[in-house]
């Protein structure tokens, strides 16, 4: 360790640097926050190509660095944000809650970073400036209209009460959604695993397909999927629509053999042609049928949960030991990758961020585990997963990508853990998990 010390004091001579000076406050917010993020020095660690310093070829000292480096990578990694700042794209608003959140707490730069690279530590003027962007940018590209004023700037957005959609289709997509002829064999639906009766899921740990097969990952509920960034764990649908096209033809889901098989069973149905005729010129094809399910799934929202309505100014909606546990969540650091309106579903996050989930969890590893690095094959994503969303947490166990937590608290204990770093008492976990029963909203005001 003293080896260490000293190999950091030399290499913080020699990379000494004159502190860090504001950015100029005539840049425009986004430059600012850009020249904050280069001074600071966050490309260092939280990029594929980190910037590491000559003594990471030393032993020992290398090898902290290294892994520091890497774990850096795994829990945010900064080149989408560079990228956006500097071509005026769109920050994730994830990001946005990360940045916010690491300089409430103070931990970015950490203090052995800046022990060598002098320069590096945020200052008040940088620190307040950075607040301030993640504020407004917040305000101005997610802005939170059916919050009230004092919660418009959350991370957390209330469900609304319904979407645009085209009432002929969603009549059609409900039919299709219940439909067990887009099975093989006529005896799975989209609601099979789906279950509007149930939260949306079917509240097994692995669905049940066509002949009795499951499958290998537990069944995300439909209801608020319009908001995910993605559809499935591992991200392979970018909509609902291409989310719709996957489970009909998976041999050990829905197995049937082609859309052509699926088209030709309703084109025999003389209702189903008249429907589809009415809406797409083009009768009943693969493009039309997922469509249609599209916008029926557009439908499926749960306004109005107690925790809504007390983002809406509802101050008695929430019992004292439920607000409590949404300061918990948000103080914990839950609410940052758990943003939006469905608390979930706008990244990818890695699943062990502070801890071996897998190897502590005990089981065998399977494809499923790998996450996204199933359709990448880049070995950062292995272990990424889309973050779930929590609304109607109450009705959708059990939970996680495996289904094997069992119980709200077990899920809530395990997240807290593997994602945050942090045990919580037994007290705590329970005021998170109130709140997480707060989450549960109407459907048909229901």
């Amino acid at each position: 360790m003293l080896f260490v010390v000293l190999v950091a004091a030399c290499a913080a001579a020699i990379g000494y640097k004159v502190a860090d000076k504001a950015p100029s406050a005539d840049l425009a917010a986004d430059d600012q926050m850009l020249a904050i993020i280069e001074s600071a020095g966050c490309m260092d660690c939280h990029s594929a190509s980190p910037n590491l310093p000559f003594y990471a070829s030393l032993p020992v000292a290398g090898d902290l660095v290294k892994a520091d480096a890497e774990k850096g990578y795994r829990a945010y990694n900064i080149e989408p944000t560079v990228k956006a700042l500097k071509e005026g794209g769109l920050v994730n608003e994830v990001s946005v809650a990360m940045i916010e959140r690491v300089l409430l707490k103070g931990t970015m730069s950490p203090a052995k970073y800046y022990l060598v690279h002098w320069g590096a530590a945020i200052n008040d003027t940088e620190r307040d400036m950075a607040m301030e962007w993640a504020k407004a940018y917040r305000a101005e590209h997610y802005p939170n209209p059916l919050a009230a004023e004092e919660w418009a700037n959350e991370t957390i957005r209330p469900i609304p009460d319904s979407l645009a959609v085209d009432s002929r289709k969603v009549e059609l997509g409900k039919l299709l959604f219940h439909d067990g002829r887009l099975s093989l064999d006529n005896t799975i639906s989209c609601a099979s695993c789906h279950n509007l009766e149930t939260g949306g899921v079917d509240n097994k740990q692995y669905s049940e397909g066509v002949g009795g097969q499951f499958g290998g990952v537990n069944a995300p509920t439909v209801f608020n999927a319009y908001f995910n960034f993605v559809q499935f764990w591992d991200g392979r649908a970018a909509t609902l629509a291409d989310q719709a096209a996957g489970p009909p033809l998976n041999p050990v889901e829905m197995a049937s053999e082609s859309f052509d098989q699926i088209c030709a069973k309703l084109q025999a149905d003389e209702n189903m042609v008249k429907m589809f005729a009415e809406i797409y010129p083009d009768g009943i094809t693969e493009a039309n049928i997922t469509n249609a399910i599209q916008e029926f799934e557009m439908t499926l929202l749960t306004p109005n949960s107690p925790f809504d309505r007390y983002l809406k100014g509802d101050n008695d909606a929430l019992s004292a030991e439920e607000i409590e546990g949404y300061d918990l969540f948000k103080e914990n650091g839950c609410a940052t990758c758990h943003a939006g309106e469905t608390l979930g579903g706008k990244t990818y996050e890695y699943m062990g961020r502070f801890d071996n989930y897998f190897e502590k969890r005990g089981l065998e590893m399977t494809e499923e585990d790998n996450g996204r690095f199933k359709q990448t094959k880049d070995e950062y994503d292995r272990h990424c997963f889309k973050v779930p969303g929590l609304r109607n947490l109450a009705l959708t166990a059990p939970y996680f990508h495996d289904g094997t937590m069992k119980t709200i608290e077990e899920a809530v204990q395990a997240m807290a853990h593997y994602e945050c770093g942090v045990d919580l008492t037994e007290q705590d976990n329970q005021k998170i998990s109130a709140f997480m029963r707060s989450l549960t909203g109407e459907y048909k005001a229901k």
